[in-house]
């Protein structure tokens, strides 16, 4: 299957990314078939390593089983130490994005290098607790900045309020030497903080509980996900 890196997509849309760590493990397949067909644009798949975080979760032959369920492009969420040896396993089981933190112990140019060789769109996020000062020399290198709105490693968690103003600052950031590059969200997003954080400038929408457990259904939260386009931002200034 042709790869569908973020870079292909335009981060004028407010693209709506399922995380899959809160879908129903027992029937995957079948879950990809429901955020399809309720119109998201991205499947997010998280990958813990039990070392970076305290959680273990997919690996890269999951991943491959799952590429034949969805056309969807999968944006591979690395949370590990080391991420760099993994990459080309990751982009040939089937990803087309690949995000890796800031903090992992790999050279950082060295690992959006691999990602790049292995066809993939790049994105780079960090814990909420680390500055966006720390990607300030890549930025102009990837092609897309998760913010995270809760600490990584388990689903389900609330959403960090004080996040808000680091998505501006992320998008800011871009606006001066990567201006096509998106900025996602991840973490305790639901239609209560939605509008909020596209409006400060994120265009990409992970949502695990809040899609796979809404009590009208995937397709009525997709929908409301889908409503903060109104809300977007994407050329803040000052």
């Amino acid at each position: 299957m042709k790869k569908q890196p973020l870079s292909e997509f335009s981060n004028a849309r407010v693209l709506v990314a399922p995380s899959m760590l809160a879908s129903d493990f027992s029937a995957l397949g079948m879950e990809l078939q429901r955020i399809e067909d309720a119109s998201a644009d991205i499947v997010h798949l998280d990958v813990m390593d039990a070392h970076f975080v305290p959680n273990l979760t997919i690996g890269p032959a999951l991943i491959a089983s799952l590429r034949k369920h969805s056309r969807l492009p999968f944006d591979v969420h690395l949370m590990m130490t080391n991420p760099l040896k993994y990459i080309k396993a990751f982009a040939d089981a089937g990803a087309d994005n690949i995000t890796f933190h800031i903090e992992c112990d790999d050279p950082v140019t060295k690992v959006i290098s691999a990602i790049r060789a292995a066809g993939c769109s790049v994105g780079i996020t960090m814990k909420p607790g680390t500055p966006a000062s720390s990607i300030q020399k890549v930025v102009s290198k990837v092609n897309m900045v998760l913010i995270m709105t809760v600490e990584p490693g388990f689903g389900g968690q609330s959403f960090m309020q004080q996040t808000v103003s680091k998505i501006t600052e992320v998008r800011r950031m871009l606006n001066a030497s990567n201006p096509k590059a998106h900025v996602e969200v991840d973490g305790g997003i639901d239609e209560s903080n939605a509008n909020e954080v596209v409006a400060a400038g994120a265009n990409v929408l992970v949502a695990g509980t809040s899609v796979f457990k809404h009590q009208n259904g995937i397709a009525a939260a997709i929908e409301q996900l889908h409503a903060t386009q109104k809300q977007l931002n994407t050329g803040i200034t000052g």
